[in-house]
């Protein structure tokens, strides 16, 4: 992650779009719950297939690269939602733990300045058919020990994470 988003999260003073539905939906010493929601109007197989493509629809203030297009994601368990970085480098921003093509997938890790805390994360997305489209929503639980009050975080987490949310929703606005 960037110096200036590190210190945004630190700070707390993170402002960014949202998809419809976004909360924190618990919080405590020990961690917290993000949960978030959207409808789209593409097949639950569209929004898989979106949804696998990171550099598609990821902002890239939110990379180390500063560029989405070094994002990717091996959908598969063990697969890797990874970033190149130069002159050889990378990042593993989480690790795939279940993969139920055009239904859910759940991955593990502590997103952009969460990994420099002694925390572990699950991000289990699922993509539900209904009337007109697919509810995608996405559920970020993150639980350890973190300098940060995770008070002051979660809101923040909510935020960065709604923002790719409703970026991917954009993506899918074609369908």
């Amino acid at each position: 992650m960037r110096r200036a988003l590190a210190a945004a999260v630190l700070a707390g003073a993170a402002l960014v779009a949202a998809p419809a539905r976004a909360e924190v939906a618990a919080v405590s010493d020990a961690g917290f719950v993000v949960h978030l929601t959207t409808d789209v109007t593409a097949t639950p197989a569209q929004a898989w297939a979106a949804l696998v493509v990171p550099a598609q629809w990821w902002d890239g203030e939110h990379t180390y690269s500063g560029d989405p297009a070094n994002l990717t994601l091996d959908p598969h368990p063990g697969g890797c939602f990874c970033e190149r970085l130069p002159r050889g480098g990378g990042v593993e921003h989480m690790r795939v733990l279940y993969a139920a093509p055009g239904k859910a997938l759940r991955l593990s890790g502590a997103l952009g300045p969460l990994q420099s805390e002694a925390l572990t994360g699950t991000l289990t997305i699922t993509l539900t058919p209904k009337a007109g489209g697919t509810q995608i929503a996405w559920d970020y639980v993150v639980g350890g020990y973190m300098r940060p009050k995770p008070a002051a975080i979660a809101p923040v987490v909510d935020r960065v994470l709604a923002e790719q949310l409703g970026r991917l929703k954009a993506r899918l606005a074609r369908f």
